[in-house]
């Protein structure tokens, strides 16, 4: 949001939906793309007071509000939009906090457009209204006005519940079996919480003080954290649930294994997975070199290439630019309408100068004496037949070879599951690909007493969808720990 917190001013109410529809959707404002391909300061800059009071005047507060169905946790669009409209921007954030425990992060990395924005009437003629920029604004004047308004908690009722992981989908579950009145205590492996929030996302997206501020709401809530604690290797699953005391366990721990393209050269120097680059950049400052330590290969003057098409990759690739890199190439297999990076991130992309190499693949990475990276030999794809996505399978053009020098490649292709949880708890079901076997509705795994949701699930996904396992999670873990019933059939071995 802009700094902007004075009184609120609405702006007279149209008096038709007719004329509702005749109001565009409000722009979004933005750094500069010139300044902001050199910084880490926020891309996005949020809605003023008035952006937004008009912006919520496009709703057409529909009697069955389809937005809300599109939303994974379920946030009761209508009925917060309607707050904005009253003025009433601290309900609108409350309403929002009771069923979306994270709604400044949400309102900046959440895919509104497929979810709650893609379900908007209004999209069926118009630009949907901009669910995402409204849960924003009234999510940063709350902070800004320093009135955050916590949900109520229920009589405690001495049950513990262990969380195992710090990211969306281990932050919803604690927010929800709080408010039930349960003790929870969340273990991150790293030194500060957010997972995938603050070692994923890069500052520019997302600032690292915005999960702050949530996760220190959350303490305010009750919820006790803990940093530093590998599950698995500081704990085991057995213990937590032995001496420890803890009545139910949630493992949310994301899928954080990185995947590689397994072609010669991946072992060179300079050559990084997205996650370590990522959480080298985010967690250890390197956005702040020279006054702190460099704890990745210098960038700067050098030609980096990002290879994937995913939100991921984006923040990789956007990420070296800011880093000083001479050239950033996005390197991705398909064209550029396959891509699965959210529009907004491929725009940001394309207007800070990202060179993008569509119908591109990697075969090798070329080396120098010293061992570091030093060029990059592709082949030229085109694209054949759907493959079970729906998109159109890439395949090689033949003869079609070419090298780019390179001193720097990060493989952005995806994550899957790590395997130090299901390693050592024995009696915990896996899936063949070495996810944890859980119940879809239920969340319960093999384990009684032990749940399991996100990533760790799934395969990667979105925020969003991680937090909506989360809160199914925490409904089945209030239901198990008030009944003592545990349906040892629930958890199946899905595919």
């Amino acid at each position: 949001m802009s700094a902007e917190t004075t009184d609120p001013a609405t702006p007279a109410v149209p008096p038709s939906k007719k004329d509702r529809m005749k109001i565009p959707r409000q722009h979004m404002p933005e750094q500069d793309p010139a300044r902001r391909r050199r910084n880490f300061e926020e891309v996005n800059q949020g809605l003023t007071v008035l952006g937004a009071a008009t912006e919520a005047l496009r709703c057409l507060s529909c009697a069955n509000p389809k937005c809300t169905a599109g939303c994974p946790v379920g946030v009761k669009v209508k009925d917060f939009v309607d707050l904005i409209v009253a003025g009433d921007y601290l309900g609108a954030a409350a309403k929002i906090r009771e069923d979306n425990i994270l709604p400044a992060i949400t309102g900046r990395v959440c895919p509104q457009e497929t979810q709650c924005e893609g379900c908007c009437i209004l999209g069926n003629k118009f630009e949907p209204l901009g669910v995402g920029y409204l849960e924003r604004f009234v999510a940063d004047y709350e902070r800004e006005t320093g009135q955050v308004g916590l949900p109520e908690r229920a009589p405690a009722t001495g049950r513990r519940v262990a969380i195992v992981g710090s990211g969306p989908a281990g932050l919803s579950a604690a927010g929800d079996l709080v408010r039930m009145g349960h003790e929870v205590t969340v273990f991150e492996a790293l030194h500060e919480i957010g997972g995938v929030l603050v070692y994923g996302i890069p500052e520019f997206r997302l600032p690292k003080e915005i999960v702050r501020h949530e996760v220190d709401a959350m303490r305010k809530m009750g919820v006790d954290f803990q940093t530093n604690v590998v599950i698995g290797k500081t704990v085991t699953i057995d213990e937590l649930m032995g001496e420890e005391g803890y009545d139910a366990v949630f493992v949310a721990t994301g899928a954080g294994l990185p995947k590689f393209l397994g072609v010669p050269g991946e072992h060179l120097n300079g050559v990084y997975s997205a996650n370590e680059f990522l959480t080298r950049v985010n967690l250890m400052r390197a956005d702040a070199f020279p006054e702190s330590d460099e704890p990745v290969y210098d960038c700067r003057d050098r030609d980096v290439a990002v290879v994937g098409g995913g939100n991921t990759a984006m923040d990789a690739v956007r990420t070296a630019s800011r880093l000083g890199a001479a050239t950033s190439h996005l390197v991705y297999r398909r064209s550029e309408a396959e891509m699965p990076a959210r529009a907004e991130e491929l725009k940001h992309a394309k207007d800070e100068g990202i060179s993008l190499m569509c119908l591109t693949n990697p075969v090798a990475f070329l080396g120098d004496e010293d061992g570091f990276v030093s060029g990059m030999r592709c082949v030229r794809m085109e694209l054949g037949e759907p493959d079970a996505s729906g998109r159109r399978s890439p395949k090689e053009v033949p003869g079609s070879e070419f090298e780019i020098p390179i001193q720097v490649a990060v493989i952005a292709l995806g994550t899957s599951a790590n395997p130090l949880i299901q390693s050592t708890t024995p009696d915990l079901q896996t899936t063949r690909k070495g996810y944890i076997a859980a119940d879809p509705e239920t969340l319960r795994t093999s384990k009684p007493g032990v749940f399991a949701g996100g990533d760790i699930v799934t395969g990667g996904a979105t925020v969003i969808l991680a937090m909506g396992a989360g809160r199914k999670a925490a409904a089945s873990i209030h239901e198990f720990l008030s009944t003592g019933v545990w349906d040892a059939t629930a958890a199946e071995t899905p595919s």
